[in-house]
């Protein structure tokens, strides 16, 4: 099993959460790739953990459909299916609308600043054609009022989707959901913040999120075709 050559030595005074976080980032970053056997011995050697941490952060990921295992036998990172788009974005933009109308009244300068900075992020990272790093600047924009909704259901029930959304980018687009297009889109989003349009703010939402479904599909087409 490759073990990213990014990982470092875990913090012992966070070692749990710090274990489970190392190994949620390689699995939705596509660095321990959709099928791969996992050894939990060989993680915390590298972790520099005992394996018990491992053990643990491993049953918490499979919980969240993430990991697989047959008892006695083999541990795996979960399959994904490339239809998995189709079926998630209507839902995250669907609970997005719903984040920003609990969100609106409770956004600040300092909120809008830091969408901003996201935004111009993401402009970077798209002409730097790092599509990776555009999908994160890309998420860390709409963090930022679903956040802001207060609502931790809500706010628990999106990350899980966007963890599951960013695998299937990964494995089969490289992160190729983001274009030029999300950034004047987030542009737009942000201005109707600013004015306190929710219809607006919720029907851009939503488009935003149906062209990034779009230029997938256009992706897949496009692969198959070839």
């Amino acid at each position: 099993m490759p073990i990213p050559l990014n990982s470092k030595p875990i913090n012992r005074f966070s070692m749990r959460e710090e274990v489970y976080s190392t190994l949620l980032t390689w699995i939705m970053e596509g660095e321990l790739r959709p099928g791969e056997k996992i050894l939990d011995k060989e993680l915390a050697e590298k972790m520099g953990v005992s394996r018990t941490p491992v053990r643990e952060a491993l049953r918490r990921l499979e919980d969240k459909e993430l990991i697989e295992s047959s008892a006695n036998r083999w541990t795996r990172v979960a399959e994904i299916s490339i239809e998995e788009p189709e079926m998630i974005y209507p839902i995250i933009w669907t609970l997005e609308e719903l984040a920003v109308a609990q969100a609106l009244a409770n956004l600040t300068e300092a909120d809008f600043r830091k969408m901003a900075d996201a935004n111009r992020a993401l402009g970077e990272a798209l002409s730097e054609a790092d599509p990776v790093k555009a999908s994160w600047a890309d998420a860390l924009f709409h963090d930022v009022y679903i956040e802001r909704s207060n609502n931790h259901y809500l706010i628990n029930i999106l990350q899980d989707l966007k963890i599951r959304y960013r695998r299937v980018e990964v494995t089969y687009f490289e992160g190729s959901a983001c274009a030029r297009d999300s950034h004047d889109e987030h542009c737009r989003i942000l201005e109707a913040l600013k004015a306190q349009d929710l219809a607006l703010v919720q029907s851009l939402i939503r488009s935003n999120w149906q062209s990034s479904l779009k230029r997938l599909q256009d992706i897949e087409r496009e692969t198959s075709t070839d």
